[in-house]
């Protein structure tokens, strides 16, 4: 169903064209599903879908991501799960758990390096990784953070932990990489708490001026709330690494293990930006109905990746803007939207605040 969107660019469709291939793909999945889950066929009984009404990925039916945390959603037999993803969560909290096979593995690492390669080329990068080994040791079993690494490995040439099993910084290895690497283009990649707390926190103790890190990009996700709530926002945190590092090259996003693959990149005006993969509706918190851009409200995203279990459409829990369509001046066409956080009832979740959690429980 999705081998027409790989003769693709991920951002080359205007809003008709990219409209009218995501409707038909996000049909395609939702009879797939409907037929293959049981409780995802009765769910769209109970709200008495139609095929025939579906004009836009708007209409595609939606349900809270949270059902996840309630239910188990799969479109294969458990004997064909090849993996088991589970969101973020602080102690007490009960995870998403996402079935995978190897087809949405598959499709969810190409999707993953074809958005990528659109920001920093096509070539294979050295990654430094600011997160322990230990993040990844269950191969059978990742959080939203060991998922995200494992989706990097098939862009990295070589892929390298800046972080001890207690997650403090390994200044040799550290310093190893950068001596490897320095003025070459690479990657740092790491949750905004991390990265800030056992990176940018440490940096006395390595000498980076030695080094030149003006070709390297950071790529960040999530975390914003705890950063902000120490008086560290976007910008100051930009700053104070560019200060520090001599990094210009920032790459943050926003996505969620629930819809693995499809991450929204910032580009070099700072803008999130949707694939063809990949979009974005706001919803009215109190009545669903669709928002124009320029207006906030409850993000909900659609992708044409989850083949292995119904997670194709779901309403998240965070609020957002779209700042526009198809006019980024960074020449990208899509959506470009702008996160503005969890909402107030919502759990927190995200991967750094929740490690930013277990850290404060610990000290």
């Amino acid at each position: 169903m999705i081998d027409n969107f790989y003769e693709l660019q991920p951002y080359e469709l205007d809003k008709d064209a990219k409209s009218k291939l995501l409707t038909k793909e996000l049909l395609e999945l939702t009879a797939f599903h409907k037929e293959r889950c049981k409780n995802y066929s009765n769910y769209l009984d109970a709200v008495g879908f139609d095929p025939v009404s579906v004009r836009t990925p708007a209409d595609i039916p939606f349900f809270p991501v949270r059902t996840f945390k309630d239910v188990d959603l799969l479109s294969i037999p458990r004997e064909d799960v090849f993996k088991i993803m589970t969101s973020s969560g602080t102690t007490g909290q009960r995870v998403s758990k996402i079935f995978v096979d190897k087809e949405t593995a598959m499709i969810q690492q190409k999707v993953m390096v074809k958005i990528l390669s659109d920001y920093w080329g096509k070539k294979r990068l050295p990654i430094l990784v600011i997160d322990s080994k230990a993040t990844v040791k269950n191969r059978d079993s990742f959080s939203a953070r060991g998922a995200a690494i494992i989706g990097l490995q098939v862009v990295a040439r070589e892929m390298v932990y800046a972080l001890n099993d207690d997650m403090t910084l390994n200044v040799d290895i550290v310093k190893d990489f950068l001596e490897k690497y320095s003025g070459q283009r690479f990657i740092i990649f790491g949750f905004t708490f991390i990265v800030w707390q056992s990176l940018f926190l440490n940096s006395n103790a390595l000498d980076f001026s030695k080094y030149d890190l003006s070709d390297a990009f950071l790529m960040t996700g999530g975390g914003w709330k705890k950063l902000i709530s120490e008086s560290v926002s976007q910008d100051v945190f930009k700053q104070k690494i560019t200060e520090t590092f001599g990094i210009r090259h920032f790459l943050d996003h926003y996505g969620m293990v629930e819809q693995t693959g499809c991450i929204y990149a910032e580009c070099e005006c700072g803008h999130l930006h949707a694939s063809i993969y990949s979009d974005v509706i706001i919803r009215d918190p109190l009545d669903f109905s669709v928002k124009k851009n320029g207006e906030k409200g409850l993000i909900q995203v659609v992708s044409v990746l989850p083949h292995s279990y119904p997670g194709h459409s779901l309403l998240t829990e965070d609020e957002g803007i779209v700042l526009g369509e198809d006019d980024c001046p960074c020449g990208r066409k899509g959506k470009y939207i702008q996160i503005l956080g969890r909402i107030k009832s919502a759990e927190i979740r995200g991967c750094s605040d929740t490690y930013a959690d277990k850290l404060e429980r610990q000290n």
